[in-house]
């Protein structure tokens, strides 16, 4: 069941899997993609290990709350400039009013954009988080971390007729090795929900733009991510062209006792092949955090 929770203005749609009573795990998506990109059934064997898992539409996707102004030009896209209608530190604060509304604590879980704004979180809000799973991540120094120049188009294409096969097309070009015809369908079948869920609210469809624009916009997080004293775990994908190995890399030795999981043939995507290592590290983790154990 869905629920709405509020943070200044902003409302955040959330959904939960799993008893209330166990850990709770926040999982924040990645650009432009609402809570059904984290599947069901990885939410199901993430509650199987015995936890609480907790998704939410970042602001600008699905039912939370849908902002208006501009998003970024493809010049400004490629020059690395951008005046962003809201910072990654203020999709943060979003995520951290869910973790209040769910009990006030959790082990923050977050995927591409996602980890940048999980990032956050553990910086802006450390007694709220009791451990950081960064995926697809980097801290942004502007070094590390960059898109591979031929992933650039996928950036500045315009919308495609078919928008369902457009995102299967894509995710087979920046993709894990390791894709099958199912995790083809997976797109498919999330594309579909995530556009019935989001046809539900007023939006200008710029909510993407928006948030690709806080993303450029990130700031160096390095030495704030050296002060972090929770348990972190950096997952991160060899053959990664979207956000390069570099930025996990970078990360993980940017916190203190990090530690960095790079999977062999791991692009820019959670292909089911990666789940069984991924939930392990998740639950590792979560292990990892002396508040848990208390």
């Amino acid at each position: 069941m869905e629920r709405h929770v509020a943070a200044g203005d902003i409302r955040l749609c959330t959904t939960t899997t799993g008893d209330p009573a166990d850990p709770t795990v926040l999982l924040v998506m990645g650009l432009g993609l609402s809570y059904d990109w984290w599947r069901e059934d990885f939410c199901d064997a993430l509650a199987g290990r015995g936890l609480h898992v907790v998704r939410f539409d970042n602001r600008d996707v699905g039912r939370s709350t849908h902002l208006t102004g501009p998003g970024i030009s493809p010049w400004g896209f490629l020059t690395r400039r951008a005046r962003p209608v809201y910072t990654l530190g203020d999709m943060a604060d979003d995520a951290a009013a869910v973790i209040d509304a769910h009990g006030g604590t959790a082990h923050v879980v977050g995927a591409s954009l996602g980890a940048m704004v999980a990032q956050e979180v553990a910086i802006r809000h450390p007694g709220r988080t009791l451990s950081l799973t960064s995926i697809m991540g980097r801290p942004g120094d502007g070094r590390t971390g960059k898109v591979s120049w031929r992933r650039v188009p996928d950036f500045l294409r315009p919308p495609a007729a078919d928008p369902v096969e457009d995102m299967v097309r894509s995710f087979r070009r920046i993709g894990s090795v390791s894709r099958t015809a199912e995790d083809d369908e997976d797109v498919r079948t999330t594309m579909r929900r995530a556009a019935g869920r989001e046809a539900t609210v007023p939006h200008d469809g710029q909510g993407g733009g928006r948030q690709l624009a806080a993303c450029v916009a990130e700031r160096d997080r390095t030495a704030d991510l050296r002060a972090l004293t929770m348990p972190a775990l950096v997952v991160h994908g060899d053959a990664d062209t979207v956000i390069r190995p570099s930025g996990g890399r970078a990360t993980a030795a940017a916190v203190p006792g990090a530690e960095l999981l790079e999977l062999p043939g791991m692009g820019h995507d959670l292909a089911r092949a990666t789940w069984p290592a991924v939930i392990d590290g998740i639950a590792r983790t979560v292990g990892r955090s002396s508040r848990t154990r208390a």
